[in-house]
């Protein structure tokens, strides 16, 4: 399994299988989020962009807490550096939201497990995955309001996505911290578990055994049509599933779903 760690923040390892396990690494401060690791964020996601052969992404945090939010201590010293990456230049995002953001656009499922705390900007990271994975008694919360601001790391997107308006607004006026079983009720986590990441990796076999072609056009499909018109949504169905048809992963998953076999696939031609 190789290994590689983005500026003492960020540990991405990946494994035999094509599956990579991008890991916070700063648990002495309970991965709380600096512009270090902003930055690291986003250089781990560019590399794992541009792997073909990447199959999927487990998201976590060493030590006894997913991310407990900003580190406010530490990145108010530097407000020359926040100014800078609170400035999107030529991106539609800027650093703050372009470290989560970056990992909704990976053309893999992206699995996030929370553990501990899920907090503020940790929060938002965990909204940038497909699927939310956590323990019964952690506590998640878009915990901005507290320090008298608003979700700004691609937040207002994945809470939309997730939940209706009015509890959007209510969790991001309010604060309020939610259990794991709470915010599963909700529609804020896909799944409790006691062991989150081994309901994730159960996930990931699942996943392994589908097309990656096809599983990257569900990610572009429903990026583009769930909040779309009907025009807009078939014309994405017509699209990306030709571009499956004309790769060879799909006639090898058809083959293997013919004669019950394990489908061996080539790597992503979908990007």
């Amino acid at each position: 399994m190789s290994e590689i760690l983005y500026r003492e923040r960020v540990r991405v390892r990946r494994d035999e299988r094509g599956v990579a396990y991008v890991t916070l690494a700063r648990p002495d401060k309970y991965n709380a989020i600096d512009l270090d690791m902003l930055h690291a964020l986003t250089e781990a996601a560019k590399a794992l962009r541009k792997d073909r052969t990447l199959r999927a992404v487990i998201f976590s945090g060493e030590g006894k807490s997913f991310c407990a939010g900003l580190d406010f201590g530490k990145v108010l010293k530097t407000p020359a550096g926040i100014l800078r990456a609170f400035i999107p230049g030529l991106r539609a995002t800027n650093v703050f939201q372009r470290a989560c953001w970056a990992y909704r656009e990976l053309p893999v499922p992206v699995i996030n497990v929370s553990h501990g705390h899920c907090f503020g900007g940790g929060m938002q990271m965990a909204l940038a995955a497909d699927f939310r994975f956590t323990t019964p008694d952690c506590q998640l919360s878009v915990l901005e309001v507290k320090w008298g601001l608003i979700p700004d790391m691609s937040g207002s997107m994945g809470l939309r996505n997730q939940v209706g308006l009015d509890m959007a607004k209510l969790l991001t006026m309010t604060g309020r911290v939610l259990s794991g079983n709470d915010a599963k009720a909700i529609g804020l986590v896909t799944e409790v578990a006691d062991d989150p990441m081994a309901a994730a990796e159960a996930l990931v076999d699942e996943l392994l055994v589908r097309s990656p072609d096809a599983l990257a056009g569900a990610k572009q499909l429903f990026a583009t049509a769930w909040q779309s018109s009907e025009e807009v949504a078939f014309s994405a169905e017509r699209r990306i599933q030709a571009r499956i048809l004309m790769a060879p992963n799909q006639r090898r998953a058809l083959k293997a779903a013919t004669n019950k076999e394990t489908p061996q696939f080539l790597p992503r031609r979908l990007r």
